[in-house]
């Protein structure tokens, strides 16, 4: 069985006597989670087509199928699928499609199951390269026609991959959404005009190695290794907007002598235009972090800021800015760290002005006990934490729903959404007096920075375009989800890995 395992470096070599005896080469290409008769039958006709037959199969990250998955990994999937007489290779893919394992193996045929063959339902437009891989090499794409069967569908409903709360959650999705139809429902955010607002903040986390308490003194002391850099405040919000609307605008402030604009703009989508003006005898706000290395646990935080409100000439060019831009724009999303920029004569702008307001008015380690979200009023969408919640009701005790109300009423929310961490979420549809609430799906908790940011991107956007209220909070659930895998902002949401997750869930 181990001499069907080659390794990917090797493919040529061991292929070219093969080939020298004119044998045809057919490959498979996939996860091949949990094998199931439907893979059987699909192998079985694949070496109809040829003499050798070649799974490739691809590595557990690049496995976008929902949290949890791969349910088995490469080593365990690789074992299975040698362990079936009627394939003759097995190899671990290099990389997240077939073009590499094509490239070396330059197979008479690539077979793929008969849900591929409509090339459009193929969000991830992966499949075209694929075919053009094959056809350089004079190849074939056929496709099996044995029944479908799927993995995902057996193991979120038989592995124990979902709790009885995940569960019957996933049943309420299934009941009010067209999966037919439901991607080309997402490509209609491309035409939404998105005007992002807020503090632009650097992240700068510099991973570091404890050494220890000084030897003379009461304090830890830290070895620096390596320091990153990722972009943070509005700046993030806009990269995670960006995979799914194509027109987007940046309206901040950077410090007084323009830190970080050249590395601001050269970070940016094409599709994301930054104006910014820059606030006098002020810095651009930087956020530092020191993180242990190996455990990745925040030892200290530093920021650099000036977080005083702007004054009268900044605060005057900022509403020239914001009346120039608002009304071009179909949706306006705020994210108000408390750092000054946005005063409450600026609030009464955008609450005033705004076609559909999505506001995050957040409490930090600066600003809390200070800042407040009641200089907002009427307000489409807002998300923040039940930690925030209670601290701008000065409530500690009180059911969560029942503050939820309050403050909906107090300054006309449409849409409140509360996280709650590992609890989840809970949103509120104040016209309707209604509660939906989302368990959290999140298995890999890196770090929960911008969490709350990419859930407010996506749910925004979905509500402004009138998804089912339920359907738009699972998404923007699945976005932060998907955020805290990684360190701060370091990568945007990804449409594509949003809706793979959201489609294998609900399988």
């Amino acid at each position: 069985m181990k001499k069907k395992i080659i390794d990917f470096e090797n493919i040529e070599k061991i292929l070219k006597p093969i080939k020298n005896r004119k044998k045809k080469i057919v490959l498979c290409h996939g996860v091949f989670d949990l094998l199931h008769i439907g893979h059987i039958k699909h192998f079985e006709s694949a070496k109809s087509y040829g003499d050798i037959l070649i799974i490739s199969v691809t590595p557990d990250k690049f496995v976008h199928k929902g949290f949890n998955r791969p349910y088995f990994n490469s080593d365990q999937r690789i074992e299975s699928l040698a362990s079936i007489k009627i394939i003759d290779f097995v190899i671990l893919n290099q990389s997240k499609n077939a073009v590499d394992v094509i490239d070396k193996i330059k197979p008479n045929y690539f077979c793929k199951g008969p849900d591929y063959k409509n090339h459009n339902k193929d969000i991830t437009g992966q499949i075209k390269n694929e075919l053009k891989a094959v056809k350089k090499y004079g190849g074939h794409l056929v496709y099996s026609k044995d029944p479908v069967y799927s993995s995902s569908s057996i193991l979120n409903e038989s592995a124990g991959i979902y709790d009885l709360n995940q569960r019957n959650f996933i049943n309420r999705i299934k009941t009010v959404i067209n999966l037919n139809n439901f991607d080309k429902q997402v490509e209609k955010l491309r035409d939404l005009k998105v005007l992002v607002l807020g503090e632009t903040i650097i992240d700068k986390y510099v991973f570091c190695e404890a050494l220890g308490k000084s030897g003379k003194e009461p304090h830890l002391v830290l070895r620096d290794i390596k320091e990153e850099v990722y972009l943070g405040g509005v700046v993030a919000i806009a990269r995670n907007i960006s995979d799914f609307c194509k027109n987007i605008t940046i309206l901040s402030a950077l410090g007084q002598n323009k830190e970080f604009k050249k590395h601001i703009n050269k970070n940016l989508p094409n599709n994301v235009k930054a104006k910014f003006f820059y606030k006098t005898k002020s810095p651009t706000i930087i956020k530092k972090r020191y993180i242990e290395e190996v455990s990745k646990n925040k030892v200290l935080g530093v920021y650099t800021m000036n977080d005083e409100l702007l004054n009268k000439n900044d605060e005057t060019l900022f509403e020239k800015m914001i009346l120039k831009e608002i009304k071009k724009n179909d949706i306006v999303v705020v994210s108000d760290y408390g750092h000054g920029l946005i005063t409450k004569k600026i609030s009464k702008i955008l609450c005033k002005n705004s076609k559909f307001l999505a506001l995050n008015a957040q409490s930090n380690a600066s600003n809390v006990g200070y800042h407040t979200i009641q200089k907002y009023k009427n307000v489409h969408c807002v998300v923040m934490n039940e930690t925030e919640l209670r601290h701008e009701l000065r409530d500690k005790n009180e059911k969560l729903e029942i503050l939820v109300k309050k403050l909906s009423k107090m300054i006309n929310i449409k849409n409140l959404i509360v996280t709650r961490g590992s609890s989840g979420a809970i949103m509120y549809d104040q016209i309707k007096n209604k509660y939906i609430v989302c368990p959290a799906f999140a298995s890999k908790v890196v770090d929960k920075v911008g969490a709350g940011d990419s859930m407010l991107s996506i749910i925004s956007v979905l509500l402004k375009l009138k998804f089912k209220n339920i359907v738009a909070l699972f998404l923007g659930s699945l976005a932060g989800a998907l955020s805290v895998e990684e360190m701060s902002n370091k990568v945007p949401i990804s449409k594509i890995k949003l809706l793979k997750y959201f489609n294998h869930i609900i399988k």
